[in-house]
């Protein structure tokens, strides 16, 4: 029971995350880097400080952090990277649109965000747990090879103009390898979460509640990562003249994008606030704790697709594209429960 109430929190917030592009659409008269930079204030740092407050007053998180230093720089680093991830799998939905430029990216991001820190925690990966947690990363990544063909056929089927229509900018060569790239990158978060354990089992120690306590982990990561996207997009105001556009909006745009901006941070952090309460109802040291990150990327890639079909990508795509969409779908949800047939 335990590990289905720890599943469906993770869905929750997994279907929070996948929701998250939407308001953005919302968004008005704002270039790029300035909504971008926006939605990360609130997804990056106001929400995940507010998720570590949960765990830890401030006093107790600064002891903590600077008790376990390198344990919190080296997750921060690990966040560094993860931007590096975050920016890339921004353009990967650009050229691929949020089903398929998703379902790569997050496919690559599971599969290395699972195993690289198994591995560094000293599973053996031929051992029977290490077995089933390649076996599981295995059916995970096959499901999202079906969904990734079914996006192939959707490319093939549709006319130029029905492409351009559903995803006004779409490449798709361009797009899988900006995804790919976009993935490896993105599963630094995993090795960050990974590297703080100490900061975890720290705020444990210091009262914090198991369902909270890897919050002050998250910030740090979610920190790292701020700093990489900040840094790009005072770059591209510099570029393209538009550091003085927040300042020129209208009261009512201001209100609209910084109400859509919260939403869509909201909507992002929720994921990993589901992951660590999620995780709260796993036994620890178990396949199905080791395979929490690749359960949280498969629902990104389910939830993601649904949202595709309803912003109408998959108009057109045929019968046979999406026939593959919906294996590959099922068994992306079939991976979730392979932990617990062995």
């Amino acid at each position: 029971m335990n590990t289905i109430l720890g599943l469906i929190i993770i869905a929750v917030g997994s279907m929070g995350q996948s929701s998250s592009y939407v308001p953005i659409n919302k968004i008005k008269e704002w270039s790029w880097e300035n909504f971008w930079l926006m939605q990360g204030i609130f997804a990056w740092l106001l929400f995940p400080l507010l998720g570590a407050f949960m765990a830890s007053t401030p006093s107790e998180l600064i002891a903590i952090y600077t008790t376990n230093a390198a344990a919190s720089w080296k997750a921060i680093g690990y966040g560094v990277l993860w931007g590096v991830g975050g920016l890339t799998f921004g353009l990967s939905m650009r050229f691929l649109g949020i089903a398929l430029g998703q379902s790569v990216a997050l496919g690559t991001c599971a599969a290395f965000g699972t195993l690289i820190p198994a591995m560094l925690t000293g599973t053996d990966l031929f051992s029977p747990k290490g077995l089933v947690l390649l076996v599981a990363v295995a059916v995970t990544l096959a499901g999202i090879a079906l969904v990734g063909y079914a996006g192939s056929l959707r490319s093939k089927n549709m006319s130029e103009e029905e492409r351009k229509k559903a995803i006004k900018d779409f490449a798709l060569k361009k797009g899988l390898l900006i995804a790919l790239f976009a993935g490896v990158m993105s599963a630094c978060f995993s090795l960050g979460l990974s590297a703080g354990i100490p900061v975890k089992e720290a705020a444990i120690a210091a009262g914090a509640k198991e369902l909270f306590a890897q919050n002050p982990v998250t910030l740090l990561v979610t920190l790292g990562g701020f700093v990489t996207n900040l840094v790009y997009c005072l770059y591209m105001n510099r570029k393209n003249k538009t550091s003085s556009e927040i300042k020129r909006s209208s009261k009512a745009v201001l209100v609209n994008n910084l109400l859509f901006c919260a939403l869509a941070g909201l909507l992002w952090y929720s994921q990993f606030f589901g992951l660590g309460m999620g995780q709260s109802f796993f036994e620890p040291g178990s396949v199905m704790m080791a395979f929490s990150w690749s359960i949280l990327m498969s629902l990104n890639v389910v939830f993601s697709n649904v949202w595709g079909i309803i912003l109408k990508e998959w108009k057109g795509a045929g019968k046979k594209a999406v026939i593959f969409l919906v294996i590959g779908m099922a068994v992306l949800i079939f991976s979730l429960v392979i932990p617990n047939l062995f």
